[in-house]
C-alpha cells in the first residue's frame, strides 16, 4: 500500500507543513521530427499539451525535459521559451519527456486554503449541530483523510484507497506534532513547522503504516 502525502493546515486555513511521501510519475518520452504533431500552450507557468494524444502522452501533460535536460517552467534550461524553441526546425529531431508536473508551493498553499473552506462548508451544511466536518474524500485512485484537533489544526493524509490504519496514523501524526513541534521552544503556534525531529518521526510513522497498515499498542 502507498501513502502519497501529508498536509498540516492551521486553524486559519494556512498550510504549515507538507510532505510528499510518494509521487507516482506517469511519464512518456518520445523523439519528434519537424513539425511537432502535438499542440502545446502556456498554462500556469508551464507548457502543456492542449491537443493530440499519442503513445502515452495525454492532454494536460506538461513538458518536463527536452533532449534529456529538465525544463524550468515554460523555459528551456538555457532560458529560451519552449514554444519558440519548438517552432524552429533547426532544433529537430528533438526528444521531449511529458508527464504530470508536480504542484508548485503556491498551488499547494492555494489547495490547502480551498480544502479549509470546503471543510467549513461541510460543517455548515450539516443537518445536526456539532458536525465533525469532512473526514474523508474518495476518488478512484486515492483517498483523502482528515483529522481536526480541538484547537482547529487539520492533519490531512492522502493514501491509496486500499491503505488501512489511516485513522491511527492521523492520531500518531498529531502525537508527533505535540511532541516535536509544540514542545519545541523555538516553534511559534500557527507558523510553518521546520523541525528535523518532526520530519524524522513523521517519515518513520509513514513507513510503519505502509508496511503494517496499522499501529500497535504503545507504538
Amino acid at each position: 500500500m502507498v501513502i502519497f502525502s501529508v498536509y498540516v493546515v492551521n486553524k486559519a486555513g494556512g498550510l504549515i507543513y507538507q510532505y510528499d511521501n510518494y509521487v507516482p510519475r506517469a511519464e512518456a518520452e518520445k523523439t519528434f521530427s519537424y513539425p511537432l504533431d502535438l499542440v502545446l500552450k502556456h498554462h500556469d507557468e508551464k507548457v502543456v499539451v492542449s491537443f493530440g494524444q499519442r503513445d502515452g502522452i495525454k492532454v494536460g501533460h506538461a513538458v518536463l525535459s527536452i533532449n534529456g535536460v529538465d525544463v524550468i517552467g515554460k523555459n528551456t534550461a538555457d532560458g529560451k521559451d519552449i514554444l519558440e524553441y519548438l517552432k524552429d526546425s533547426a532544433n529537430y529531431p528533438v526528444s521531449i519527456r511529458f508527464g504530470r508536473a508536480r504542484l508548485s508551493s503556491n498551488e499547494k498553499l492555494m489547495l490547502a486554503s480551498m480544502f479549509h473552506s470546503l471543510f467549513a462548508i461541510g460543517c455548515q451544511l450539516s443537518p445536526e449541530v456539532g458536525s465533525s466536518g469532512i473526514e474523508m474524500l474518495e476518488t478512484d485512485v486515492f483517498k483523502l483523510h482528515c483529522f481536526q484537533t480541538l484547537t482547529g489544526i487539520k492533519f490531512i493524509v492522502m493514501a491509496d484507497p486500499r491503505q488501512s490504519g489511516i485513522d491511527a496514523l492521523l492520531r500518531k501524526i498529531y502525537e508527533i506534532y505535540s511532541d516535536f513541534a509544540l514542545k519545541n521552544p523555538f516553534y511559534s503556534l500557527e507558523m510553518p513547522i521546520r523541525c528535523e525531529l518532526f520530519d524524522q518521526n513523521l517519515k518513520s510513522a509513514l513507513e510503519v503504516a505502509e508496511k503494517a497498515g496499522n499501529f500497535g499498542v504503545g507504538s
